[in-house]
Formats: structure tokens, sequence, C-alpha cells
């Protein structure tokens, strides 16, 4: 059934029933399924995702066509990673997703598919209108070194959440040091800074690969604020997950001193 839903979930704009969102949640639905599967195969109670969790699956995809609430586990639909078959030997690489543009340009919604690691180049420059590059450098994480194939999320999200402008993802990341997963990537935020919206925040979402589990967790998260929004360096606190997009129910990821390094460029004509 995961399988089934999985690929009902990457299926192509024109030859699927359901809306964007609406494979959105399916591929969650199916990540569930896998990490119930996981679970019993277990003998560790770690984690594990148990039957009451699988239950309530059963009306959100009962009622897929009108669901609209949150939902309910942090688990990301991430179409990285095949589904196989018992007995399919395990390919760790990337798909690549033919996907490109063809999206209406305005709608948060209708964003292009992304491919991991495809970051998009600057913006035209506009006179008087500011233009920013963050440069993540690196995180600071305990178990940095046990993290596999680690990668950013970035988003421009306002005060509901909403995305304004698209995601990126970074490349995985360039190696892990001690405490430290380092990246050294350019992101260029898709949109003047005058043209953000008031309350809007910047958020990085460090995710990682469970190959027990075999999907792409999110391990925590950092957010930058407008007033942050300065040239040079910064470190931003890291939050548990799940990601608050809305910024009300925060609570920090550790007390040691182990943070998110970036470094801001602003260009101005």
């Amino acid at each position: 059934l995961a399988r089934h839903l999985q690929k009902e979930a990457q299926s192509q704009h024109n030859n699927s029933e359901f809306t964007e969102d609406q494979k959105k949640t399916i591929a969650k639905i199916a990540t569930c399924l896998e990490l119930r599967s996981a679970a019993l195969q277990s003998t560790q109670s770690q984690d594990e995702f148990k039957l009451e969790d699988l239950k309530k699956l059963e009306p959100i995809l009962k009622n897929i066509l009108t669901y609209n609430k949150e939902f309910p586990f942090d688990v990301q639909p991430v179409p990285l990673r095949k589904i196989l078959a018992p007995g399919e030997e395990e390919h760790l690489e990337f798909e690549e997703d033919d996907e490109e543009g063809g999206a209406g340009a305005g709608s948060p919604d209708s964003f292009p598919a992304r491919v991991p690691g495809t970051l998009l180049p600057r913006l035209p420059s506009e006179p008087g209108m500011t233009l920013l590059t963050i440069n993540i450098e690196k995180i600071g994480l305990k178990d940095a070194g046990q993290c596999i194939d680690p990668y950013i999320t970035v988003s421009v999200k306002d005060l509901n959440g909403i995305d304004l402008t698209p995601v990126q993802d970074t490349p995985v990341a360039l190696r892990k040091e001690d405490t430290y997963v380092h990246f050294n990537v350019d992101i260029e935020i898709q949109k003047h800074i005058e043209k953000l919206t008031k309350g809007a925040a910047i958020f990085f979402e460090f995710k990682h690969y469970k190959p027990k589990k075999r999907f792409t967790s999110t391990k925590c998260f950092a957010f930058m604020e407008m007033d942050e929004i300065k040239p040079g360096a910064i470190v931003i606190e890291l939050y548990k997950k799940p990601t608050d997009f809305k910024r009300k129910k925060l609570q920090l990821l550790t007390k040691k001193p182990l943070y998110l390094h970036l470094h801001q460029t602003l260009h101005k004509e």
C-alpha cells in the first residue's frame, strides 16, 4: 500500500486526480506506513510507530479529497528515495525529477517541483531594491557525525506559514567534523527584501536520512526574522521539531552552545 500511495504522490500533474497538497498528504501517509512496517520488524521500542498512531491515518485517507487539517505526525513526504518491494536492492542516490517550471509563478502552492541540491540563481537587480545571499557555513549538533546525507531546506514564510518564495534544498553537506556539519553553500533569496511582507521569516530545516526506516526526517530547525537581516556573520538558535512556521510554540533543541552559522551579503543597486 505504501508503494501505491508513493507512486500516486509522485505522479505527474496532468494524469492525477489529486491536487499537489493532497499528494503531499498521501506521501506522508506512505511514510507513516513505512514507519509502522519498520516498527513491526524492530526489536527496539524507541521511536516506534504504534498501532494507535496508524489508526489516526484512516479518517485522513478516507476523506483525502476534503482533508485540510494539519497532518498529525512530523514526517516528510520526500520522494528522493524509492520505496522498494521486499528483496529489491536499495539504491541510495537521489531520484531525478524531470519537472521544471510550468506552474504559475505567483501562487505559493504552485512553485515548480524541486530537484534536491538544485539551488536557484540570484534574481535580476532592480533600482533601489535589495537582494540577499545567505551562506550556510555550518550547523552545530552533538551527534553531527551520525547524520546520513544531511541537507537543509530553506524557505521564506509569512506569519501564517505560507511560502513567499520557492523552497530550496541545499546539496548534501560537504563534510562532518566533530560537532559540526559543514555546508558552505550560498542561498539566493528569491524576493527583494523590500517586497517581503511584515513579519516574514527565513526558515532553515536540517534534514537527514534514516536508512532503517527509509525516510528523511527533520531533525531541527532555525529561523531568521527581518530585523536580523544585516551584512556579516550571524549565529541563530536551533529549535526542536516539528517545524513551527507560525513561531508560536518554540522549544530550544539544546542548552549547549550549538547553532546554525550563517553569513549574509546584501546586494543593492
